[in-house]
């Protein structure tokens, strides 16, 4: 049976770092046999240039009509004399309202092999593998809001926050979920001491924990939970929190491994789902070949566990990438003196030679 994948390069190394994800997923299903076909499709500045807007119609009905979107990256400064509604990053906001993307994932691992990177000290960086399971469409960001208006005779300005129990119960069922694929502890992050919608996060957390008993489940403040990444980021598993919270503590989370050209990411839909590297479009190094593929390459991986369910096929990918490394190959963002120093190409080939070992 046909899965089918849409591929949007975007814009800067964006092509760079999809074509080296298709070509390990080709690869994978050379060995695993699961029907991928690939369709590409323009995005960004890129499809502005082309047809004088960043999210053309045909891309977004390819995207849902697709079991999954691998996504690249968008942006540049040459776009950014556009009106807002014509920038790059209109796309990915575009898509994630087309898809109804309501989830995002962010992996972070930091492997045995790249530990001395961590900004962190090695011993306390070094076996830290987590996910954050981040509320991607309420709270905050898309409540009411108010840019200016006098009250007491001054200026102020005020955004509100609100959830409503079946928005938390969805993305606390997946983390849920997702834990069971994992190492089945899932910790809830809220603000409950001081903030209502908290106070509801946190008794809808608990109520429906009790339908997942072999799952742990425990319950850190915000800011405890900042501070515990920062010095004993093992203890984490699976992190479930709202919108604000996640943009905030997966962003500190991020730089735990020390490079962002290792990290990918994944925001869930109700059918269709999309994987992307976290860093951007990089137009500095785009067309140079020496774009690290790391993090679009483990997207692929992250493409292959959730959305084609295949983990067999995912954990591959990743043990790959793993050996790769421990062979000491590094793109240049990661080269230090003693190791092998490739480009985009030649670390997606070192890659490859571990699949279907």
């Amino acid at each position: 049976m046909t899965k089918k994948i849409t591929v949007i390069p975007g814009d800067g190394i964006g092509k760079e770092i999809t074509d080296a994800a298709v070509a390990v997923l080709k690869k994978i299903d050379d060995v695993y046999q699961i029907g991928l076909e690939f369709t590409w499709k323009d995005a960004g500045g890129t499809a502005y240039d082309k047809y004088g807007t960043p999210l053309p119609d045909d891309t977004v009905a390819s995207a849902k009509a697709a079991d999954a979107v691998l996504f690249g990256s968008v942006g540049g400064d040459q776009w950014d004399h556009l009106a807002p509604d014509l920038r790059p990053e209109r796309a990915i906001l575009g898509l994630r309202k087309a898809l109804g993307l309501y989830v995002n994932l962010r992996p972070v691992k930091v492997m045995d092999v790249l530990a001395e990177y961590s900004p962190l000290k090695e011993e306390i960086a070094k076996g830290t593998d987590l996910l954050i399971v981040r509320e991607l469409i309420g709270g905050i960001y898309f409540g009411d809001k108010c840019e200016s208006e006098m009250h007491n005779g001054v200026e102020r300005a005020w955004d509100l926050e609100n959830y409503s129990i079946p928005e938390v119960e969805r993305i606390t069922r997946f983390a849920m979920t997702a834990a069971r694929k994992r190492r089945s502890k899932v910790t809830s992050v809220d603000k409950s001491n001081v903030l209502a919608t908290s106070r509801l996060w946190r008794r809808t957390v608990t109520r429906l924990a009790e339908d997942y008993p072999d799952i742990a489940v425990d319950h850190l403040y915000v800011d405890n939970c900042a501070m515990q990444l920062a010095i004993h980021p093992t203890q984490f598993d699976v992190i479930v929190t709202s919108n604000l919270f996640g943009d905030i503590l997966s962003d500190e989370a991020a730089v735990l491994s020390g490079s962002i050209g290792m990290l990918p990411s994944a925001s869930i839909g109700e059918s269709t789902s999309l994987y992307e590297p976290i860093h951007g479009s990089a137009p500095d190094i785009a067309g140079q070949g020496i774009a690290n593929p790391c993090a679009t390459i483990l997207s692929a991986a992250m493409l292959l566990r959730y959305s084609l369910d295949e983990d067999a096929a995912a954990d591959a990918v990743e043990q790959a990438v793993e050996t790769a490394l421990r062979e000491g190959y590094r793109t240049p963002d990661l080269y230090r003196e003693g190791f092998t120093k490739v480009g985009t190409e030649g670390m997606t080939q070192a890659i490859l030679a571990h699949i279907g070992e």
